[in-house]
């Protein structure tokens, strides 16, 4: 009995692990040296899809940056999507037919079929420090 007293003694007593807030990089794979990326960050299928995101970046290539890092994030799953804005125009230029003529990508570097890479494809866990190479299309 005693033993199990201080078994409960000593378990409260201990200090609680605290973790770590979660920090995402994105590295992307540079072809053009001008204008900017814009990233945007989604914790929630709804969100990607169509909803505000949770974070948003500008990675101005034009001056040398090739990352974004979103720092002090909740634990949990996130999807990206980016594009290149080559031309400065602040939007993602597409052809006649919707297709994009600007560098564009997805976290995972998940590819889509007629159209943005679905959650399931760019969702990943995040917790802690993660680190993605995206490679932009």
């Amino acid at each position: 009995m005693k033993i199990l007293a201080l078994a409960a003694v000593m378990a409260l007593a201990a200090p609680a692990v605290a973790q770590a807030p979660t920090a995402v990089t994105f590295r992307f794979e540079i072809g053009q040296r001008a204008g900017k990326i814009m990233m945007s960050l989604h914790g929630s299928e709804a969100s990607y899809r169509s909803g505000p995101p949770t974070r948003q970046a500008v990675i101005d290539v034009a001056a040398g940056q090739t990352s974004a890092t979103f720092n002090g994030l909740p634990a949990g799953d996130y999807a990206m999507k980016a594009f290149h804005d080559v031309n400065g125009n602040g939007k993602l230029d597409t052809n006649p037919f919707g297709i994009p003529t600007e560098p564009y990508a997805f976290s995972n570097n998940a590819a889509g079929s007629f159209g943005p890479a679905s959650w399931d494809r760019a969702r990943f866990a995040a917790s802690g420090a993660v680190t993605q190479a995206i490679r932009l299309r």
